[in-house]
């Protein structure tokens, strides 16, 4: 069945149940796994090498999780091996089994230099208490003092709680490589401002976009700036990204998200995200005619009511934006005497 909004397809409007597969195209399969947070899923594609598979993508690590990839493999995967694991970027819903698949099956992983880096670097990273960067980052964005002294009196979230630990080693994919999966050559295009060094690929023999989490159908990626680098500009370089990636898009392309829905119509969809941020980022200058801080601009940035499972991502894309129209010169920044970056239209 399929579904059609403004421009946007879905073919497949019902997602494949938990350990089975739906095959969107000739040897490519598309499964899901759970997450523990909105979205409550992770999409994963199968390609088939014949007597093997390459998997895209592999959830957050947990034992339910594995249990439903062993599922997977055993029944759609008709017990062939997983030889490679695709990466597309770092984040824990996509890295978290990588390990499990190097250590315990053999895979090879194929990713970004920068994903690997960042996803090896970070299991390594266990902390009992945040650190001081974190506390003056967090102090940074305006974070409400009981909202941080809660945050304080808890054991930070680590990246090694829902990542499997990385085998040494890995083959690294760069802008303008030619890959090939699934029996077809790929071009691999690298996005930046959701995750550094996100791999797409553009399927040179058929309409296929592998597009994991820079392009989606129905949720705008998160941009969000974190206390590993609190001056990025992660909206600009996604900007870069979506406009570099107009230049590729075509209506007939099959776009392989990492959640939501397999889409066509992706010129459309790249015009309505940059459209989208353009204007929630007029909205956010009208709003800095007061001064404020980031963790005062949901409003204007979300039209709604942000709840607290969604305030950590809500906030780092808060300063996403303020740090967007700062360094483009629309808003000044000043310190508050309790360490918040405060910013006001020029």
């Amino acid at each position: 069945m399929t579904g059609q909004h403004g421009g946007i397809a879905t073919p497949w409007m019902t997602p494949p149940q938990e350990g089975d597969a739906i095959e969107i195209a000739s040897g490519v399969l598309w499964m899901r796994l759970p997450l523990p947070f909105k979205p409550d899923h992770v999409n994963i594609y199968a390609f088939d090498e014949g007597d093997s598979w390459t998997l895209v993508d592999t959830g957050m690590s947990s034992n339910k999780t594995r249990r439903i990839l062993t599922t997977l493999m055993a029944g759609p995967l008709q017990g062939k091996p997983v030889s490679r694991v695709l990466l597309t970027h770092h984040h824990p819903d996509h890295v978290g089994n990588v390990g499990w698949f190097q250590a315990e099956h053999g895979a090879q992983l194929v990713t970004s230099r920068t994903a690997w880096l960042m996803a090896r670097m970070l299991t390594l990273d266990v902390q009992s208490s945040y650190p001081p960067e974190t506390v003056a980052y967090y102090k940074s964005t305006g974070m409400p003092a009981d909202t941080l002294a809660a945050r304080l009196a808890e054991r930070p979230y680590n990246f090694a709680d829902t990542v499997s630990a990385m085998p040494l080693g890995f083959t690294r994919l760069q802008q303008g490589d030619m890959f090939t999966m699934g029996g077809r050559q790929w071009d691999v295009h690298m996005g930046n401002g959701h995750a550094p060094e996100h791999v797409t690929l553009w399927s040179r023999d058929d309409n296929l976009v592998l597009t994991g989490d820079q392009v989606i159908s129905s949720i705008s990626p998160n941009l969000g700036v974190y206390a590993t680098e609190p001056e990025a500009d992660t909206v600009g370089e996604w900007f870069e990204t979506c406009t570099r990636f107009a230049q590729l898009a075509r209506p007939d392309q099959l776009c392989l998200g990492g959640h939501k829905l397999p889409f066509t119509g992706l010129p459309h969809r790249l015009r309505q995200l940059i459209d989208n941020h353009h204007h929630a980022l007029d909205r956010l200058v009208d709003h800095l005619s007061t001064p404020q801080a980031a963790a005062d601009c949901f409003a204007p940035l979300y039209k709604r009511k942000i709840g607290s499972g969604e305030y950590g991502l809500a906030l780092v894309e808060a300063v996403a934006h303020c740090n967007h129209l700062y360094l483009a010169g629309k808003v000044s920044r000043t310190r508050r005497s309790d360490g918040a970056w405060i910013y006001q239209r020029l």
